[in-house]
């Protein structure tokens, strides 16, 4: 029985047009009678485990379905299950058993060779649709092989990566808190931290929130071209932490002078830490490059708006993020 694994695999995969078999005067494999209506039934678990990889590739891909989780572990699970319900059907149904006594010997003769291939040829006799069922096992293997390929997607951007860089930020959108209340100029203090969001945007979107802190102006130390970024001191960063996506959920106040001479924005997850006074720059941490700070302005009426978009790509680094600019 070593042999049927690979008398299997010929089998299934085919050897296109053969030259007719001359008939020997006697058969190694038994004769069996054609199963028809297993040969549909397998055709059929193909066409949904190809069906059910599909779906997974489709569930993946659309963004907003409920439940997406337990939705793709139900179909690449049915897609494997109708491929194995497929092939043991085959093993069962379509492949003519023979039983022996002992083992093949290793052929070491060419009429042992020959009878290996007389035996693969005979076991294949009682199907009728071999190439229907070839190109029924190979779209299902297909299907399931583009399945397990599609989450290298999310390893990061390869092709697209238009969608990483838009945020719902532009020059005029208040900020507002988690209750769609507008943040005021006066309502923000020396050593508090906020949170903030675009007014009438979509707060699940990567680059909405912002926090927001307020420093002395003296004490501002902003890069090149961003000297009004921050009026009367108040400053908005993205919340989003530049090393792995985290959520920026600590502020740090110089309480011990000696140990922590400056504020600092703080990521709990590896503690990447960020110094909201010299644009968002790293000084502790795995983060490789600051957090995109946010240009403010203050209306009449000592509303905060945005005065555009942030300095650079909110979330993690890839390559060439540097040199691209938030849309």
């Amino acid at each position: 029985m070593k042999r049927w694994p690979v008398a299997l695999v010929m089998l299934v995969l085919g050897r296109g047009r053969r030259p007719p078999r001359v008939e020997r005067e006697e058969r190694i494999v038994p004769v069996a009678p054609p199963s028809p209506g297993s040969e549909l039934v397998v055709l059929a678990l193909f066409g949904l485990a190809a069906l059910s990889a599909i779906a997974f590739i489709v569930v993946y891909a659309v963004v907003g379905i409920g439940h997406q989780t337990q939705l793709l572990g139900l179909s690449i699970g049915l897609a494997l299950a109708f491929l194995a319900a497929a092939l043991i059907l085959i093993a069962n149904r379509l492949v003519v058993t023979e039983e022996l006594d002992e083992d093949y010997p290793p052929p070491g003769h060419p009429s042992e060779q020959e009878a290996i291939e007389q035996l693969v040829e005979e076991s294949g006799d009682r199907m009728t649709r071999k190439r229907l069922l070839v190109v029924g096992g190979g779209a299902a293997g297909a299907a399931i092989g583009a399945a397990l390929l599609t989450p290298a997607a999310s390893l990061g951007p390869a092709l697209e990566i238009a969608p990483l860089l838009r945020t719902p930020w532009r020059r005029g959108i208040r900020l507002v808190d988690e209750h769609g209340k507008p943040f005021r100029a006066d309502d923000v203090h020396e050593d508090t931290f906020y949170t903030a969001f675009p007014e009438g945007a979509d707060r699940e979107q990567l680059g909405a929130p912002v926090v927001v802190v307020r420093l002395p102006p003296s004490a501002l130390d902003l890069p090149h071209g961003r000297s009004d970024w921050a009026p009367d001191g108040i400053l908005a960063y993205s919340k989003i932490c530049t090393h792995a996506a985290c959520a920026i959920a600590l502020y740090r106040k110089p309480t011990f002078p000696q140990a922590e001479p400056r504020p600092a924005l703080v990521c709990p997850c590896h503690y990447s830490t960020f110094d909201p006074a010299r644009g968002g720059a790293v000084i502790f941490g795995p983060a490789g490059r600051p957090l995109p700070q946010l240009p403010l302005t203050i209306e009449s009426g000592g509303e905060l708006r945005a005065a555009g978009n942030f300095s650079g790509p909110v979330g993690p680094a890839w390559w060439g993020v540097r040199s691209r600019r938030p849309r």
